[in-house]
């Protein structure tokens, strides 16, 4: 029984780590102003401003920013309210 209880265990970390394993990406454009994705990652996110600005930056110096990971289904969420807000955004593994 305890064998059991332990690869159940085992079993349920797997499926953690697995549910960790996507991110949220968001993309530079050329339409979007800087100060426009800063309130986007506060208030969506909820992010304190010097965050939101970091993760903007990053945005508009190297193309793209991680705003979220987790599982799957929330980051596909959180890319459809991007969209909402007119940013480019998808969805990808995260590297292990």
């Amino acid at each position: 029984m305890t064998d059991t209880l332990e690869l159940l265990d085992a079993d349920l970390v797997a499926d953690r780590v697995v549910e960790r394993t996507w991110r949220a990406i968001v993309w530079d454009d050329p339409v979007n102003l800087m100060t426009y994705v800063t309130y986007v990652f506060q208030q969506y996110f909820g992010y304190p401003r010097a965050e939101a600005e970091r993760l903007m930056l990053l945005v508009h110096h190297e193309g793209r920013a991680v705003v979220a990971t987790g599982n799957r289904e929330a980051m596909e969420r959180h890319v459809q309210a991007m969209h909402g807000y007119g940013l480019q955004a998808t969805v990808a593994r995260a590297e292990t």
